[in-house]
């Protein structure tokens, strides 16, 4: 199944809502996730430009996209981005089809 690697980041509500009642927001993530058929690998929070980073396998891209666009539409989270991670096998094999990719740059 495929990987999907998902920054996010909460709302200053959402913090100030976790300060006040801390959760464990890994149980809730395993729920949704496997509620797709997919499995939670890992959930990390984080200092930066995002709150956190979740690791997530999921059966296919409209499995993870469901789950994304339940999570998003809570209004819990500011943002939430998704990544579709390749294993080197895939991208060996992206690599091999490129090059019968005839492309040509803009003007050339």
């Amino acid at each position: 199944m495929p990987l999907y690697l998902s920054k996010f980041s909460y709302t200053p509500e959402t913090w100030a809502r976790l300060i006040n009642s801390p959760e464990d927001r890994r149980k809730a993530a395993q729920a949704y996730i496997e509620s797709a058929g997919g499995k939670l690998h890992g959930f990390w929070y984080a200092f930066g430009s995002h709150d956190g980073f979740n690791l997530w396998e999921a059966p296919d891209n409209v499995s993870m996209a469901a789950v994304a666009l339940a999570i998003s539409g809570g209004g819990a989270l500011s943002s939430f981005e998704t990544t579709v991670l390749l294993t080197v096998e895939e991208t060996m094999e992206a690599l091999r089809q490129a090059e019968q990719i005839k492309y040509r740059p803009p003007g050339a």
